[in-house]
């Protein structure tokens, strides 16, 4: 019909994450992903509390999900969601893709996180939907899998050592303001001088 336009379904990826902080590899790894897996919005994805991760403390919850709620305003197909799952499958439920690292695709296998079972983590990863997978070295990523063209260096954990060069530029200006990546005894300051 004349003048009528059909629009599909819109095609959504989780990428889940503690973004501790957002990285620009982050950001890279979204970017392929909404391009190579022809999606229109990945969802940043937080647990409130990170599996393996559940003694982060700084910076605090809400702070870090500031800082993806900053990064997705000026990104369109960029989203943010909270959630209280912490399996990826669980995580992963309505999506069409969930992506992640390489370090994370060999965690999603590792049956300690299924409280030891293969059959566990082997139901888990049958309900996942398509996977997309960034590299990761020195972590393998299966030839049965979808890998994103996509190379970064840039780690949270590198950043918390000092690389602030590879923060996204959202969470610079937050470290900037409060000192919550590079200076923990400021942010402790900046969040006391907020509650007072």
């Amino acid at each position: 019909m004349a003048g009528v336009s059909v629009v599909g379904p819109t095609r959504r990826g989780a990428f889940p994450g503690s973004f501790n902080p957002l990285t620009v590899g982050h950001l890279a790894v979204a970017a392929a992903a909404v391009e190579q897996c022809r999606l229109d919005v990945v969802d940043l994805v937080v647990s409130r509390v990170a599996l393996a991760k559940e003694t982060v403390e700084r910076p605090r919850l809400e702070d870090r999900v500031a800082v993806l709620r900053a990064a997705a305003d000026s990104r369109p197909w960029l989203d943010v969601v909270v959630t209280d799952h912490q399996l990826i499958a669980d995580i992963a439920a309505g999506y069409d893709v969930v992506v992640m690292g390489a370090d994370k695709w060999a965690q999603v296998n590792d049956p300690a996180f299924y409280g030891g079972s293969a059959a566990e983590r082997d139901a888990a990863l049958a309900r996942l939907p398509a996977v997309a997978i960034a590299p990761r070295p020195p972590f393998k990523v299966p030839d049965d899998q979808a890998v994103l063209d996509v190379s970064h260096d840039a780690s949270s954990t590198a950043v918390r050592e000092g690389r602030t060069e590879w923060m996204a530029p959202e969470a610079a200006e937050f470290d900037s303001l409060s000192g919550a990546w590079s200076d923990p005894e400021r942010y402790d300051a900046w969040l006391k001088g907020r509650s007072g």
